[in-house]
């Protein structure tokens, strides 16, 4: 598996830290699932998009049909 290495400020270090605990994770593996969380919701529109234009479209080609 490939990785990343992520600078942070003692702050935001600090933070992550304490959120992380907070959970029971290691810092590790919440910024992971932050990245991919963040990853996802940005596809979403895009999906949601996607999906009513295939829904439009499709009830568009049975009337024509």
């Amino acid at each position: 598996m490939a990785g990343l290495n992520l600078r942070f400020t003692e702050e935001e270090l600090d933070a992550l830290r304490a959120r992380a605990e907070s959970e029971g994770r290691s810092m590790q593996s919440f910024a992971h699932d932050a990245v991919i969380t963040a990853i996802n919701e940005h596809s979403r529109p895009f999906n949601e998009a996607a999906d009513h234009v295939l829904k439009v479209g499709g009830e568009l080609n049975r009337r024509l049909a």
